[in-house]
């Protein structure tokens, strides 16, 4: 065949291509359950900024990582818990994940326990539930503000959102919890407030309130956890 044939049937060749039907290309979703942060009183979404670091560095990706903002002057069991139950919703929606893995701070604690306990889809859509620091039994450091501030009460030991989380089983049904506790703590007192019956329970030593959210220790327990 000479040059013009060669060259003729190249560009049948490649005219013919353009009709075909491209491949079909298959996303490989992650094996990984997705991760939302839920921060404590008067903070918001940058307290995670170390932990998140240290998730990304193990592997972890954007895509798997969320933080749930919001104003923590409002009521754990009327609208907080709500509206975690909504945004833990879009965040299977988005990554396909039939289920998360909760990871809370100080007052985040009773707001995701709350969800896990009380809302219809909480105990099925989560699969690990993490504390540090979280005034679990209450903390007497929230009488301080507990006249003007729904928080604060919602924190006090005996509050109705205290009692009602007490009833019962403490950590119910099949999602897995761990508590992790300071004997230094300024701000959760008594510090046996943290623990929680059918938790694993860790002691992080002598840490401050805010200090758990960058101790290497405390990420590297965390994120092992989560593995298990």
């Amino acid at each position: 065949m000479g040059l013009r044939g060669r060259i003729v049937v190249a560009l049948l060749a490649l005219v013919a291509s353009l009709f075909l039907p491209a491949a079909p290309v298959h996303a490989e979703a992650s094996s990984r359950v997705p991760v939302v942060f839920v921060h404590g009183y008067n903070a918001d979404p940058g307290v995670w900024g170390g932990l998140r670091a240290d998730f990304k560095a193990d592997g972890y990706t954007d895509a798997e990582l969320f933080s749930f903002g919001y104003d923590t002057h409002q009521s754990v069991n009327e609208v907080l818990s709500g509206r975690l139950a909504a945004y833990v919703e879009g965040v299977k929606r988005q990554t396909g994940a039939s289920r998360v893995d909760l990871v809370a701070h100080s007052f985040g604690s009773l707001v995701t326990r709350w969800y896990v306990k009380f809302d219809a889809a909480g105990q099925s859509s989560v699969a690990h539930w993490v504390s540090l620091a979280g005034p679990n039994h209450g903390t007497s450091t929230a009488w301080a503000c507990a006249l003007w501030d729904q928080a604060c009460r919602d924190m006090s030991p005996g509050s109705y959102v205290q009692k009602k989380l007490a009833e019962g089983d403490e950590t119910p049904g099949a999602v897995r919890y761990a508590t992790w506790w300071s004997n230094c703590d300024e701000v959760i007192n008594p510090d046996s407030s943290v623990p929680l019956a059918g938790a694993v329970d860790n002691g992080a030593g002598c840490l401050k309130h805010n200090e758990l959210l960058g101790d290497d220790a405390v990420s590297q327990g965390v994120r092992a956890f989560l593995r298990t």
